[in-house]
């Protein structure tokens, strides 16, 4: 027997971003495997609406994404956009807006904190 949980990535429930304790406007997240419980270990899907912005923080343990749909700018101008992976390194700091909105999946390693 297989414990197999299949997720349509366009076709999921979002609910409000608040991973830090408080809700960020314009951004919403449909959690697959992630547990902030476990350590902060796992993969969700996140919208983020135009001009959405997240909140300044450091990774604690590795962050990747996949660039679904849309377009994600960091703080040094580097846009994110459909098809990149991104990795971020523990220890590194960033925060991220995107103008016309996107959908990115996340896997994350560890829980992030708030700057």
């Amino acid at each position: 027997m297989t414990n197999r949980k299949i997720t349509n990535l366009y076709d999921v429930e979002f609910t409000p971003f608040d991973n830090y304790g408080v809700v960020v406007p314009g951004m919403s997240w449909h959690k697959i495997s992630y547990n902030k419980e476990n350590g902060g270990n796992g993969t969700y899907l996140l919208k983020m609406e135009p001009n959405a912005k997240s909140l300044p923080h450091m990774h604690t343990g590795f962050e990747e994404f996949l660039m679904l749909d849309g377009e994600l700018t960091d703080p040094d101008g580097k846009i994110f956009k459909k098809g990149d992976f991104i990795s971020f390194e523990p220890g590194s700091k960033h925060s991220s807006h995107t103008i016309n909105g996107c959908l990115v999946l996340v896997f994350m390693r560890g829980i992030n904190q708030p700057l």
